[in-house]
């Protein structure tokens, strides 16, 4: 099988009845879903007790899938925490998370757990899929290895391959079905086998030659973004300091009908992919003696641009006659991206503490986040009380539900890190990143 051609897999394999999925959260539930809405049964293998309970009530905890199309699916997605429901499945896929230590290094403590678990229940001639993102080899090295003991081998006891999730929460334009997935096995029988999971709900899939070309595939498309994300945050703290307005220059570029693709500025990167990925290349790069600087250092750039913000925020105060020690700020947004409330390494957390640690009252209004546990917050829950109370209101997030006019007309100060003010410049009040 040619490492580079497309297959279109849309006929369903007839041996792929019943689906395993290890970890029910922004990759797995959609997944769940797919799969169900294709006529296949799914088990959802989670560890939150809670999130067992809400999906075996046809609850959902996910915005992009609603409670209706849970309870639309009937019998067909079932939640456990017991990896012995699994061992009947045809295919099982993992969407564990991967995050980083303390230290900014790969975390595979949840991909460890779930391959030694997974390991005591497999059943000859099972599909087993990692989706979760890492680094190259963790496939072979880590997950095969761990499901290869007693003397199993991957391409003739189970087929084993690795196919990254490209799910983005809150978009709609592409869904799972519609956006292409990439394919690569440990073997090509193993490859083909995955192939055809995947063709049951997605139109294109995409074989590589392995596992690794799939992982790295992954990477470097949320490097591209970090790298470009770096750029453009780099030239607003430049033009900050040039006193020229970073979004007319965006506009202006943008105007070129090829070579420029628009990056955007704004408080840093959140979520699940965006601000790790970068590590988890340099990561393994390293054990190769190789030192990627240049994804280092887009990494390093949009880590320190919350800093970045919060010195903005206290000259805005500064040129109001305010001091930041005192002064009662709301952010509005706190998850890492408008229309959602995922607050994966958000940045409006490290604004927020930054600012706490400046002495800053510190209050904040989400539609999507009733609750900040990791700063000890609560959602304001009415804006308009929320705004009438604070004396500078910094918009962090863009969420879709939120009115700009109103928020302009509401609030003493306003300082705008996500350019969504623009086209009130008659408004004295406003300040942008």
């Amino acid at each position: 099988m040619k490492g580079n051609s497309a297959l279109n897999a849309s006929s369903p394999d007839k041996d792929f009845r019943k689906i395993g999925i290890v970890g029910m959260g922004y990759v797995g539930l959609p997944l769940a879903v797919a799969f169900a809405e294709s006529g296949r049964d799914v088990i959802g293998l989670e560890a939150n007790p809670s999130r067992v309970e809400a999906i075996n009530r046809s609850e959902s905890y996910i915005e992009d899938i609603p409670s209706e199309t849970l309870a639309g699916l009937g019998d067909r997605v079932k939640a456990t925490d017991d990896y012995a429901e699994l061992g009947d499945c045809e295919a099982v896929i993992i969407c564990v998370p991967t995050p980083l230590t303390g230290s900014r290094e790969p975390d595979l403590s949840y991909l460890e757990s779930a391959a030694d678990n997974l390991a005591e229940v497999m059943s000859p001639g099972q599909t087993i899929v990692l989706e979760s993102t890492t680094y190259p080899g963790t496939t072979r090295d880590l997950l095969a290895t761990a499901l290869e003991e007693g003397g199993r081998k991957a391409g003739e006891d189970f087929h084993l391959a690795f196919s990254p999730e490209r799910i983005d929460p809150g978009r709609t334009d592409f869904t799972v079905r519609t956006t292409p997935k990439l394919v690569g096995g440990m073997t090509p029988a193993c490859t083909e086998r995955a192939v055809s999971l995947y063709g049951q709900i997605c139109d294109r899939v995409v074989p590589l030659s392995g596992p690794e070309a799939a992982e790295l595939s992954k990477l470097l498309e949320n490097i591209f973004r970090s790298v470009n994300i770096a750029l453009v945050n780099e030239l607003a703290q430049l033009c900050d300091r040039l006193g020229v307005d970073v979004w007319e220059v965006i506009d202006a570029a943008a105007t070129k009908p090829f070579g420029f693709m628009r990056f955007e500025p704004g408080p840093g990167m959140g979520g699940h992919c965006l601000p790790v990925d970068p590590f988890y290349l340099a990561f393994k790069a390293r054990e190769h003696d190789f030192y990627p600087e240049f994804i280092e250092l887009a990494g390093k750039v949009n880590q320190s641009q919350p800093l970045f913000c919060v010195n903005r925020i206290e000259r805005v105060l500064n040129d109001n006659a305010k001091p930041v020690n005192g002064t009662k700020i709301l952010i509005l947004g706190v998850s890492y991206k408008g229309g959602v409330g995922d607050t994966r390494e958000s940045p409006s957390i490290k604004i927020i503490r930054l600012l706490r640690e400046l002495g800053a009252e510190v209050s904040y209004h989400d539609p999507h986040v009733p609750e900040l546990k990791e700063a000890g917050l609560s959602n304001s829950p009415d804006i308009g009380s929320a705004l009438a109370e604070a004396e500078l209101s910094v918009i962090v997030t863009a969420h879709p539900e939120f009115d700009w006019e109103e928020i302009i007309a509401r609030s003493p100060l306003v300082f705008d890190l996500r350019g969504v003010t623009r086209g009130f410049e008659d408004s004295g009040n406003v300040t942008r990143l």
